[in-house]
C-alpha cells in the first residue's frame, strides 16, 4: 500500500490530492530551503523561526515525527514553514520544481548499509540528480552523517558529478550542532563528515550522473497503470 502524501502549511494538515495548487512552489522574489529528514524538527524550527522571510520545506518519512514538529511549528506561529510526510525521491521527482531551492540540507540519513537496501538510498548515481536538479543554480547541498563507509560513498557519487563542487567542512558548522544526533555524536567524540556541495549547472542543463546514466535511462520504459488509477501514487 501506497502511503499518502499528507502536509502541514498556514496551521493545519491537507492531503496532497485535496490541494489546488502544488504548495512547493519557490516564492516570488524570496528563498527556499528544503531539509530532508528533519526528525523532531530541531533545525527546521530553528531556522524558519530565525529567518521569517525565508520559505521552508521539510520533507519526513516518520508520521510522529512529522506530527510532533508540526504541534512545535504551531505553538511557534509559523507561517513560513511547510512540512511533508512523504517519500523524498517522490516529492523531488514528481512535485518539487527543477532548480528552485537555495539549499537543502541533509543530515544524517539512514545509511542503508546492507547492500540489498542500498537502492534506498539517497546519494546514489541513480538518484542524486533529483537532489542536485532541485537546486537553482548556485545553490549549496548541506552534508553531514557519522557513518563513515556511507559517507564515504557519498562524496564519491558528488565528487565524479560534473554539476557540482564538494567541499568539507573541517569541524563543526559554523552555527554548531544542528541535529539531535549531531550533538550526541559530538559528545560522544564520533567522527562526522560533513559536505558543502554547491550546484554548477545551469538550469535547464542536464543533470545524470556518469555513472547513473545507464540505471536511470533503462527506468524510462512506459510505467504499467498504477492500481487504481493515477491517484494512487499520491492517496
Amino acid at each position: 500500500m501506497i502511503r499518502p502524501v499528507r502536509i502541514w502549511m498556514e496551521g493545519r494538515e491537507h492531503r496532497l490530492r485535496d490541494l489546488a495548487a502544488a504548495p512547493f512552489r519557490r516564492p516570488a522574489g524570496g528563498r527556499l530551503e528544503i531539509e530532508i529528514g528533519f526528525g523532531k524538527g530541531r533545525f527546521l524550527l530553528a531556522q524558519a523561526m530565525a529567518r521569517p522571510e525565508t520559505t521552508f520545506l521539510g520533507i519526513e518519512t516518520a508520521l510522529p515525527y512529522w506530527r510532533i514538529t508540526n504541534e512545535r511549528a504551531a505553538r511557534r506561529g509559523l507561517r513560513n514553514l511547510i512540512t511533508v510526510c512523504g517519500d523524498a525521491l517522490y516529492l523531488l521527482a514528481a512535485c518539487l520544481d527543477p532548480a528552485s531551492a537555495d539549499a537543502v540540507h541533509v543530515y544524517f540519513p539512514d545509511p542503508w548499509p546492507k547492500v540489498r537496501h542500498r537502492k534506498r538510498r539517497l546519494f546514489d548515481a541513480a538518484t542524486v540528480d533529483l537532489v542536485v536538479g532541485v537546486l537553482a543554480p548556485g545553490g549549496v547541498l548541506f552534508f553531514a552523517t557519522d557513518h563513515a563507509d556511507y559517507g564515504a560513498a557519498v562524496e564519491e557519487v558528488l565528487a565524479g558529478y560534473p554539476m557540482t563542487a564538494v567541499r568539507r567542512v573541517e569541524g563543526r558548522w559554523p552555527d554548531g550542532a544542528r541535529t539531535n544526533y549531531e550533538a550526541k555524536y559530538e559528545r560522544e567524540g564520533r567522527p562526522i563528515l560533513r559536505l558543502e556541495v554547491r550546484r554548477l549547472a545551469a538550469a535547464g542543463a542536464a543533470l545524470l550522473h556518469p555513472d547513473g546514466r545507464v540505471a536511470v535511462t533503462a527506468g524510462c520504459a512506459p510505467p504499467r497503470p498504477l492500481l487504481g488509477g493515477a491517484d494512487a501514487a499520491v492517496e
